[in-house]
């Protein structure tokens, strides 16, 4: 077996796991690195979020521009045919494929990856490695946790999709205001900087963000869509609601109507049914065709075919109703999709 030879490094106990800390070249970390994905992964140690492309190729461009990493790379060798060892002052590392599991660094990886296919000789850099061994899920989760709650923000439900055990009576409502919150931050989120957050200035936002958590809320429950379809991931539930009212925006941007106050949409009453119509009547089609894709949507959606719904069609009418009027102008688009009589086999 081959194996990398690294001749400067120490170990020691972080939090009571064993690791080995040392600088180690690019080009052999990539080859030997893979990502378990929570959720969609059945292995230990399975705790990262589904990849994020837009941020890898962010990544790719600062690595490209002549910048590298100070911070570690944090990975979990799992291969237990080819242990690690260490012997006669050097760490012996099998050069596997895919054997050291990534716990914290997996977008940095891919960056690296596909900045090297460009210039191969950004692969001769080092950078720093903390390699451990055989983790389980739980120990995994720690470091994640760890990571990305002391050090850096995450969503506050996060911590369900790795420990659900220790969810609080509340949890359904913690994860709707988290998706709430990420479609206002999210700089891809169609409601990006448009959702009244607590404590903004007056004038700011366009839908309140209780309207949105409690439009989400009876739908993020043990017996909601999102559990009932097998959608539990905060990451894949936030993409199928972004993917979802970017299919709305573009119709309305077509026009330049978006961010205009003749959008229904950008109004508590019009957000409130849409999601409503999300939830109850597209997810079910969706899973049905096993797609949440933007072009799926649309075909599902075709919202230019009957014209654009505005915000005079909601007037003299009170909240409930204009949630009624919204929704069923979705529906009826939906409904496009439906056979005729005559179609029909008895």
């Amino acid at each position: 077996m081959n194996h990398i030879i690294i001749s400067e490094f120490f170990m020691t106990q972080l939090g009571g796991i064993d690791a080995y800390v040392f600088p180690m070249k690019v080009k052999d970390l990539l080859p030997i690195y893979y990502v378990a994905v929570r959720g969609r992964d059945n292995i230990e140690g399975a705790v990262q979020r589904v990849l994020n492309k837009r941020r890898i190729g962010s990544i790719k461009s600062f690595i490209l521009e002549g910048n590298m990493f100070f911070n570690s790379f944090i990975l979990n060798w799992t291969d237990k045919n080819y242990p690690l060892t260490a012997e006669n002052g050097s760490l012996k590392i099998p050069r596997v494929s895919s054997a050291a599991q990534v716990i914290d660094g997996q977008h940095r990886l891919e960056g690296l990856k596909q900045a090297v296919e460009e210039k191969r000789e950004i692969g001769e850099q080092a950078v720093t490695v903390v390699l451990v061994q055989n983790l389980t899920t739980s120990d995994a989760a720690r470091i994640f946790l760890n990571i990305n709650t002391e050090q850096k923000p995450v969503p506050n439900s996060l911590v369900y999709d790795l420990f659900g055990e220790v969810r609080s009576k509340d949890y359904y409502i913690v994860r709707a205001k988290d998706l709430a919150t990420k479609l206002h931050v999210d700089p891809e989120s169609p409601y990006y900087q448009c959702i009244k957050m607590p404590g903004a200035a007056q004038g700011v936002g366009k839908v309140d963000l209780s309207t949105v958590v409690n439009a989400l809320k009876q739908f993020t429950t043990d017996s909601g869509v999102f559990a009932e379809y097998h959608i539990d991931d905060f990451e894949l539930q936030y993409r199928i609601i972004c993917n979802y009212f970017h299919v709305i925006k573009h119709y309305y941007e077509e026009e330049g109507l978006w961010l205009k106050a003749s959008n229904p949409f950008m109004g508590n009453s019009g957000c409130y049914a849409a999601i409503e119509f999300l939830c109850k009547d597209l997810i079910p089609k969706c899973a049905e065709k096993k797609s949440f894709e933007k072009k799926t949507i649309q075909n599902l959606l075709p919202l230019d075919e009957a014209g654009l719904l505005d915000r005079d069609d909601l007037k003299n009418k009170q909240g409930k109703e204009q949630r009624s009027v919204v929704y069923q102008y979705l529906k009826s688009a939906l409904l496009k999709d439906v056979p005729t009589q005559d179609e029909y086999k008895f």
